[in-house]
């Protein structure tokens, strides 16, 4: 399966609806980001336990660690929780910066410093999400 495959076997896989938001999400980002590269990871680490929720990257920046190595990974992340939908900025080095410039405007949604979570897009503002997503792609772009 090519990363395509993967993001919509695991949007389908959610139930309702939760399913449909996270399609929307899906294609806000798009928007957004349309020649972005595509990201799928299942939560899995290299022996096969998961560690995390599977989540879909959007486009790509440089991680640098303080040892001096690097990676390449997603500015943007979505993904399914128990609870809701968690949508990940990263990569913003004001860790307070997405609270205070959006958290009040967003809705009822809790905001840290790389993750918007919601329960359902009807408890937010969509326009803010996307002023957030927009934000981050605009850094780098």
């Amino acid at each position: 399966m090519n990363v395509q495959e993967h993001i919509e076997k695991y949007i389908a896989s959610q139930s309702e609806p939760k399913r449909t938001e996270m399609q929307t999400i899906h294609e806000l980002i798009l928007q957004v980001l349309p020649d972005g590269k595509l990201w799928f990871s299942d939560g899995k680490n290299s022996e096969g336990k998961t560690t995390a929720n599977p989540n879909i990257g959007y486009g790509y920046y440089t991680i640098k660690y303080t040892d001096g190595t690097s990676r390449e990974f997603y500015q943007i992340g979505l993904s399914a929780n128990k609870t809701g939908i968690s949508v990940y900025i990263l990569g913003i080095t004001d860790k307070t910066y997405l609270a205070k410039i959006f958290g009040n405007r967003l809705g009822k949604a809790s905001v840290t410093g790389y993750c918007i979570k919601f329960k359902t897009l009807k408890d937010i503002n969509i326009d803010i999400l996307e002023a957030a997503i927009r934000y981050r792609i605009e850094m780098h772009t």
